[in-house]
């Protein structure tokens, strides 16, 4: 039996924390310590959204989470647009995290944006969003990323607009990431993603990372629940 550890999960673009509620449980039928915080403007803080919501945003809503709550020797997890916001977490919060996962995720070099580094369908509608004039970019389809057959609607029925300020801003790195002394990348491999896939072959070739694949949709903590959990404890 692993002794209990603590762990922040963060949710990627429209979805909350409720897509964590498999993994979470799991977690916590073991003992552990689990936060999973909802983004500012999306899931049950929707009615929150604004134009003034960035990624400095989503990185203060979690690295608050991490110093009100004194959290220490956290395992930091991030899936998809998370990984952009744990990123940022891991430049303010260091010495609070003992461990960072990437699920499927990004992990931006200094002064990059999602706008970026996405996938071209993503891209796309980032720049068409951007065009209009909008302030939030619609969810893009459970199917699309392949989450399984049976959890699509429920998927798609969470999902909520979600603030395009944070996929345009560029994220500030100074190497804080790397000198975590644990990090991981998982990789998706049921959804297709070169973006994905150069990921995590450029960080196969770093020295001090852990990869892993599980052949499901993008949406791991949906799909296989169980593995994910498997990981993070390992990782902790």
């Amino acid at each position: 039996m692993t002794s209990p550890r603590t762990f922040v999960l963060v949710h990627g673009a429209w979805h909350g924390g409720w897509c964590w509620r498999r993994v979470a449980d799991r977690l916590r039928r073991e003992g552990h310590q689990v936060f999973t915080p909802t983004l500012t403007g999306v899931g049950e803080r929707a009615h929150l959204i604004g134009c003034d919501i960035s990624l400095a945003t989503h990185i203060a809503d979690v690295v608050n989470v991490i110093t009100s709550e004194d959290l220490a020797d956290v395992v930091l997890c991030g899936h998809s647009y998370g990984g952009f916001v744990i990123s940022g977490v891991a430049e303010e919060a260091e010495v609070r995290v003992a461990a960072i996962v990437f699920l499927d995720a990004f992990v931006p070099h200094n002064g990059e944006a999602m706008a970026d580094i996405a996938s071209p369908t993503t891209r796309d509608a980032i720049a068409a969003t951007v065009a209009r004039g909008e302030r939030t970019i619609a969810p893009i389809s459970a199917a699309f990323f392949r989450v399984n057959d049976a959890d699509r609607a429920w998927v798609d029925g969470r999902c909520t607009p979600h603030p395009i300020a944070t996929m345009t801003e560029r994220i500030a790195l100074t190497g804080a990431r790397e000198r975590i002394a644990k990090k991981a990348y998982v990789r998706a491999s049921g959804y297709p993603s070169g973006p994905f896939d150069a990921t995590a072959a450029r960080l196969k070739a770093q020295a001090g990372w852990q990869i892993h694949n599980l052949p499901c949709g993008h949406d791991a903590m949906v799909d296989m629940p169980e593995a994910v959990a498997e990981i993070l404890v390992a990782m902790a």
